[in-house]
């Protein structure tokens, strides 16, 4: 679709003021788009957009929010020098975005966001073919028959990587941060144990190189279906 179509001028202004309302604040840190089609760039509606705001005082950085399976896509903003930050999804599994995308924000000193360290949940280690969600769960259908299957199997072939006194999870996040392109992760938290465990995983610092070169041989590359979401 147009970028006009899904972002309107008068949209993206309207919303940034009424988030800094809802925030309670005069200058929103950064604002994302959590969708992107590289092809928006042509328009430079969006351009003139950010600038303004930025002149402003409005927003302090603007970032934009990848389509899964999709890094190469915004490549075309980074090195147009729009954007501040990109949010992608990186994670053992998802290693594409450092064939493109992470040497272009490296390049023009654009922040990386990552996105669904754990995939979807199955890094943590919990899934078997037998899992099931409540009804109404968004996971019923993106962990269809076809991807569960699979995803478990790649998980029970990572399992015996995982080095003693540390759990899969830490070893997911750690695989992320040890990469200097990445700026911060952004794991899902429901309680105060989740917390606790994720920043520890962050203070424990990056992995070993040897197991990093063992982690990268458990890419696993793609490509949107009819269940992807």
């Amino acid at each position: 679709m147009p970028f006009a179509d899904v972002f309107p001028r008068a949209y993206v202004r309207r919303y940034v003021d009424i988030s800094r309302s809802n925030l309670g604040v005069d200058t929103i840190d950064l604002l994302q788009l959590h969708v992107w089609e590289d092809d928006w760039l042509d328009s430079g509606e969006l351009s003139q957009t950010v600038a303004e705001l930025k002149r402003e005082g409005a927003i302090r950085a603007f970032g934009i929010s990848l389509n899964r399976w999709e890094p190469s896509n915004g490549v075309r903003a980074v090195r147009s020098g729009l954007v501040d930050a990109v949010q992608v999804i990186y994670n053992i599994f998802e290693q594409a975005p450092e064939d493109e995308l992470f040497p272009a924000c490296r390049e023009n000193k654009v922040a990386v966001i990552a996105r669904v360290p754990f995939d979807e949940g199955s890094l943590i280690g919990g899934f078997t073919r037998e899992t099931t969600w409540p009804e109404g769960d968004w996971r019923n259908s993106y962990f269809v028959p076809e991807n569960l299957d699979a995803t478990v199997a790649h998980v029970d072939v990572l399992k015996p990587l995982v080095p003693a006194g540390m759990t899969l999870a830490e070893m997911a996040l750690r695989f992320i941060l040890s990469n200097p392109d990445v700026s911060t992760v952004i794991p899902g938290m429901r309680n105060t144990d989740h917390v606790l465990t994720n920043t520890a995983a962050s203070d424990a610092g990056p992995l070993s190189p040897e197991l990093l070169t063992r982690l990268r041989a458990h890419r696993w590359d793609r490509e949107p279906t009819s269940w992807s979401q």
